[in-house]
C-alpha cells in the first residue's frame, strides 16, 4: 500500500509543478521543468528525501532509493498523465 501512496503523490505532485497555472509566471521556459517525465524523476527523489514527515510511505533514505524510487515516480507519472488530463480519461484518436 505504500507504494500506491507514494506513486499517487508523485503523480499529483508532479502535476502541479508541470502543468499548475500557479506556477506559470515563475516556471522556467526549459522543457525540463514542462516534462512530467524529467520533473517526476526529481519529484520521487525528493519524496523519499522528505518521506520522514508522513506516515504515508516509509523508505530507507538511501542513494540506491533515491534513484530507484526517481525511476518509479519518472515511469509512473509519465504514464499516467498521459492516459489522465484535465478532463478525465484521455481518448483522443491517433489516426496513422
Amino acid at each position: 500500500m505504500e507504494l500506491i501512496y507514494f506513486i499517487l503523490c508523485a503523480f499529483g505532485l508532479t502535476n502541479i509543478l508541470v502543468y499548475g497555472s500557479i506556477f506559470n509566471k515563475i516556471r522556467p521556459k526549459h522543457h525540463f521543468f514542462h516534462c512530467p517525465m524529467c520533473m517526476g524523476f526529481w519529484v520521487g527523489a525528493i519524496l523519499l528525501a522528505t518521506n520522514h514527515y508522513t506516515e504515508l510511505f516509509t523508505f530507507e533514505c538511501n542513494l540506491y532509493n533515491a534513484f530507484v524510487l526517481g525511476c518509479l515516480s519518472s515511469g509512473t507519472s509519465y504514464i499516467l498523465s498521459m492516459l489522465f488530463g484535465d478532463k478525465g480519461v484521455r481518448h483522443e484518436i491517433h489516426g496513422s
